[in-house]
């Protein structure tokens, strides 16, 4: 898989996803990253401690999250896009559902959208990507936990995503999977997504798991969000076993040792 500059393995390999939010509500760093200067310093230190790809995102998605307008949305992610973009060396994701955003970001150097939503939001979205070219992540997402069967139906819900993209003619080899832990579950179900992450595998395209520091981590572990990197780090180990290609992380250094760790083990 092609993904801006740079091949990824899909095939006993895990990459990290470093994030970057920029928000003011996000749920674990919110605030933090928002000025340049801040957002590149945090960039320069995820790429030193390892990082494959950052993820940039302008509104925060956390449960009970305010909807920001698009010009909003822009304002806050283009500058620093065009910014990482002229001093790091590094594929770029847009964490975005809405096309508006999405075709400001691809002007300004992002190289792959991440939508939470599957293409199922904004349906312009599909053919902007097929479109580009890009790589893209699409995450299973509900209005509502509403589900029969729960796992048959995740998976129904991604082939509903991946048939939106290749009717789009969006290219095979540039689909990622994403079962969304933290958005349309209940605490059991968390769970569930991410023991059976070699289900999603199976579908035939590469899986991202994005659990850091999420509620279900704090619920296990009775812990407040500034203290889950174990509980992360436990669901990065699994994630590697279960043969995710990409991991979604606040905490880069760490996540990267443990995977060189698992790996080794695992492929010896």
């Amino acid at each position: 898989m092609i993904i801006g500059n740079r091949e990824f393995s899909t095939k006993d390999k895990c990459y990290i996803m470093g994030i970057l939010n920029l928000t003011p509500d996000s749920f674990s760093d919110g605030g933090k990253w928002m000025e340049i200067d801040d957002a590149l310093s945090h960039v320069d230190k995820m790429v030193s401690e390892g990082a494959d790809i950052i993820d940039i995102g302008g509104e925060s998605t956390r449960p009970g999250y305010r909807s920001i307008s698009e010009a909003e949305e822009i304002e806050r992610v283009v500058p620093i896009i065009e910014a990482v973009k002229e001093r790091f060396n590094i594929p770029i994701s847009i964490d975005t559902y809405k096309s508006r955003v999405a075709e400001a970001a691809l002007s300004a150097g992002a190289d792959m959208i991440n939508d939470i939503w599957g293409l199922k939001r904004d349906p312009r979205m599909a053919p902007l990507i097929a479109k580009s070219g890009v790589a893209c992540c699409l995450m299973q997402n509900r209005v509502e936990i509403d589900y029969r069967d729960f796992i048959p139906d995740l998976l129904d819900d991604l082939k509903e995503s991946v048939q939106i993209a290749l009717h789009a003619n969006i290219a095979k080899d540039k689909i990622i999977l994403d079962p969304g832990v933290g958005f349309a579950f209940s605490h059991e179900m968390n769970l569930m997504a991410i023991n059976k992450l070699d289900m999603i595998k199976k579908l035939g395209y590469p899986v991202l798991l994005g659990a850091s520091r999420k509620s279900v981590i704090g619920k296990v572990l009775d812990s407040h969000v500034s203290d889950r990197l174990e509980g992360t780090l436990a669901t990065t180990v699994i994630a590697v076993m279960r043969g995710c290609t990409f991991v979604r992380v606040h905490d880069v250094r760490e996540s990267k040792r443990v995977i060189m760790m698992t790996e080794a083990i695992i492929y010896s």
